[in-house]
């Protein structure tokens, strides 16, 4: 100890370190508990009569303790629940720490005020229900000014990190709840509410006005360094890693040098919502523990260094691990003139450099490491030109064979943005072998890659199937099992959320009108007149597929086909379901999934080109006429405009743009040569086209019959006109079948053209019930018919 203390003092070349900071974790816990607060609510509306019945056995039950009892508690809660902050005041200005202490009292006004408003505002009649909640129709105050404002003053003095007076304050919280709930001067959602307002509120005034800063500044790092027996002389932070660590270049007496990676506890959640949505999107094989405290941060990296070493790896080496008190710890490593991999132009990258490269990794694949991190800022080159590699952080040991396809499948990747497909293929095939490229090759995943490696490949997107090629083209034969690392797409959590809502929005619409009247008041002429139109548009679809494939197509086969897509409808969106089933049929006929993709292609085209033109059509017949209620040009005039904004935005953002033009490629891009085809043959083209308008023709007339059935007059193209346009918002909804968007595209679309919203909300109800729900049956028939027949 003497001996340290006669060192030098070290000058450390360093920033100024923040007198405070606003730390992740208090907005993470802000967040966290506004999510429980909202949850809490909800969940008590929803079962309010329960929460009623709990109340009155709870406010019973107590009437039964002894009334000295009763009068105790609330004495002591009430007067504990000031004494306790007051007390934990006292205690930290002895300590001098009375800042902690003005904090705690900053976020106790802030409770109040916030209190206070919230219990105007619910006393204004603004949420009936929710005041009802919270008070339970008695003169009482909706959340409690006082224990407002204790909670978010011991939040905000991070009383919880003091377990005496952590289990002091809450017991005292505790009973003073139970003395208000037991007076009736609280309910329990307004208890629980209250709690969870005044911790939101100081998490919220800690993250607000920043916390002091407790990092040790670099001085302390070099104290830490000699404990280890380092000889420190001189010191210079650098730039921090990829995770926010700081990073201090240190020399040593004996003229060496350190590399030195400080890890803050503050830090230790930074990213934490990217780790918690990647846990729950990927499978558990491949996620990494969303939180770990410092030592275990710590341990995990020095596990790693010292195993790479252990396997013959070049690395650098951990020469020391310590913490820095209980806020900090750092890992000495020694200090290597190397330069990144990044740094390095793509033509100095030569094979011999390849190699070495995938020989680094295969040290690591032998002792079952997995690096996870293999990008251009953790491989190095030495002054000799050795690979090195760094950042072992993030790596696993005793990894399973599907982290350890996972490197190999990041490295090829990164490795071909660098020097293309080919070379990064060959140059590990020379040291791994094809059968190890083979394995990976399933993994070769935007999903699977880390996240620069993503960004990268949104400029090549056709590169991972040009390393597949590659691997394929080395091995032939394999024949590697699909590995869905995913446990759902952005898009499934999108259709869900969407289909939830159109749900609500029928169910609402439902609960306005009865379904059973609606089926039996409906006139049957015309309700039986909407069923065969509706079952002429399924034959139609049929002549409109034929139409564009060249190669002959039985017509009631492929009218089960379409009935079949009417079952699939149910769980995929209207524009996708039609055009899969379709698509997997002409591939049972022969036809190569190439023309089959084309061909429907085709018919998807030529009937957006039909739609978009009978949608002008009609808007300019429906302008032109003076016997409709519907206000033409100024619909006709909308339409444009709202088309024609549609298109400045999609043009105008680069991201819709790309997704826009990229799927437009990919579902048409063989479609001109297929229509060529068919112009070869007049008789497919004059059924295609015939099949394509009555199609339209056919749905336009069985909303058209739906709405005589109930006694609805409407020009039969102002129907058309509100029919093309719902169609085109069903088909752009997300949810199955175009589920919600549709029913209140139609419905908003009959009553601008006259139609009252009685009236319109059954017609719609009845032409779905036609053309969605009806079909679904026989189309559930003819799909199981079809797989039996191996028709799909």
């Amino acid at each position: 100890m003497d001996a340290a203390r006669s060192e030098p003092d070290v000058y450390v070349v360093e920033p100024l370190l923040p007198q405070r900071l606003r730390r992740p974790s208090d907005l993470l816990r802000f967040f966290a508990t506004l999510l429980v607060l909202g949850a809490v609510i909800l969940l008590s509306l929803v079962a309010k009569q329960t929460l009623n019945g709990l109340e009155a056995d709870v406010t019973s039950g107590t009437r039964l303790l002894p009334e000295l009892f009763s009068r105790i508690a609330t004495f002591l809660g009430g007067a504990a629940v000031l004494v306790v902050p007051v007390a934990f005041a006292v205690e930290r200005v002895f300590h001098r720490d009375g800042l902690r202490v003005a904090e705690g009292l900053i976020a106790a006004i802030i409770g109040m005020v916030v209190s206070f408003l919230i219990g105007q505002w619910l006393v204004s009649g603004a949420a009936p229900d929710l005041h009802q909640l919270l008070t339970g129709g008695r003169a009482i105050e909706p959340l409690n000014t006082l224990l407002t404002s204790v909670i978010a003053y011991a939040t905000a003095v991070r009383i919880s990190r003091r377990p005496t007076w952590r289990m002091l304050m809450w017991t005292m919280i505790a009973l003073d709840a139970f003395a208000l709930f037991s007076g009736r001067q609280v309910t329990l959602p307004s208890a629980l509410v209250t709690i969870l307002v005044g911790m939101a509120i100081g998490y919220g005034t800690l993250y607000g006005i920043g916390s002091p800063n407790t990092r040790p500044p670099g001085n302390a790092v070099v104290a830490a360094l000699r404990k280890l027996s380092f000889s420190p002389v001189s010191a210079r932070r650098i730039e921090d890693d990829h995770q926010g660590s700081r990073r201090y270049a240190i020399g040593l007496k004996d003229g060496a040098s350190l590399d030195v990676t400080v890890l803050d506890r503050d830090r230790q959640v930074a990213g934490l919502p990217y780790r918690l949505w990647r846990r729950i999107r990927l499978n558990s094989e491949t996620r990494r523990k969303a939180i770990r405290s410092l030592r275990a941060e710590l341990e995990r990296e020095a596990l790693m260094a010292y195993a790479a070493q252990a396997a013959g790896a070049s690395t650098p080496r951990l020469l020391g691990t310590s913490e820095i008190g209980t806020e900090a710890a750092l890992l000495a490593y020694e200090h290597l003139e190397t330069r990144p991999l990044d740094d390095l132009t793509d033509a100095e990258i030569d094979d011999d450099l390849l190699a070495q490269i995938w020989e680094q990794v295969e040290l690591l694949q032998i002792q079952r490491l997995a690096h996870r991190r293999l990008t251009g800022d953790s491989i190095h080159l030495d002054r000799a030109g050795r690979v090195v590699l760094t950042d072992a952080r993030s790596g696993e040991i005793a990894a399973g064979d599907l982290l350890l396809r996972l490197d190999i499948a990041q490295l090829l990747t990164y490795l071909s943005l660098r020097v293309g497909a080919e070379r990064s293929v060959k140059a590990a095939a020379g040291v791994l072998g094809p059968d190890a490229l083979a394995t990976a090759m399933p993994l070769l995943q935007r999903i699977a890659l880390v996240r620069e490696t993503r960004s990268a490949l949104s400029k090549d997107k056709g590169l991972l199937a040009a390393i597949r090629e590659q691997i394929v083209a080395l091995k032939p034969e394999s024949k590697v099992e699909e590995i869905r690392l995913e446990r759902f797409r952005p898009r499934t959590l999108i259709t869900i959320i969407a289909s939830t809502l159109a749900a609500y929005f029928l169910l609402s619409q439902l609960s306005r009108v009865n379904v059973v009247q609606v089926v039996t008041t409906a006139n049957w002429a015309w309700s039986g007149l909407a069923l065969v139109a509706s079952f002429i548009s399924f034959v139609a679809a049929a002549l409109m597929l034929r139409g564009f494939v060249p190669e002959h197509l039985p017509l009631w086969r492929t009218v089960l086909v379409q009935f079949s897509a009417s079952f699939v409808k149910l769980v995929a969106p209207a524009a996708v379901g039609g055009v899969a089933i379709n698509t997997r049929y002409l591939q049972k006929r022969g036809i190569t999934p190439a023309l089959a993709v084309a061909s429907v292609g085709a018919s998807q085209l030529v009937m957006m080109i039909f739609h978009i033109g009978l949608l002008l059509l009609f808007a300019y017949i429906t302008g032109s006429s003076t016997a409709t209620s519907f206000t033409p040009s100024r619909g006709l005039v909308l339409v444009m405009l709202a088309v024609a904004v549609l298109v400045v935005v999609v043009l105008g953002v680069p991201p819709l743009r790309r997704l826009i033009t990229g799927r437009m490629r990919r579902l048409f891009s063989n479609v001109l040569p297929r229509l060529l085809d068919v112009l070869q043959s007049p008789r497919k083209m004059i059924e295609g086209c015939s099949g394509t308008l009555m199609i339209t023709l056919a749905f336009v007339a069985c909303l058209d019959a739906c709405l005589r059935a109930f006694g609805a007059d409407l020009d039969f193209t102002a129907v058309a006109v509100v029919y093309l346009t719902a169609n085109a918002i069903g088909s752009a909804a997300p949810t199955p079948g175009g589920l919600g968007a549709v029913e209140a595209s139609l419905t908003l679309g009959l009553t601008v053209a006259g139609v009252p919203a009685e009236l319109a909300t059954s017609a719609v109800l009845l032409y779905r019930l036609l053309t969605f729900w009806l079909p679904v049956l026989p189309g559930w028939a003819s799909f199981t018919y079809l797989q039996k027949h191996e028709a799909l």
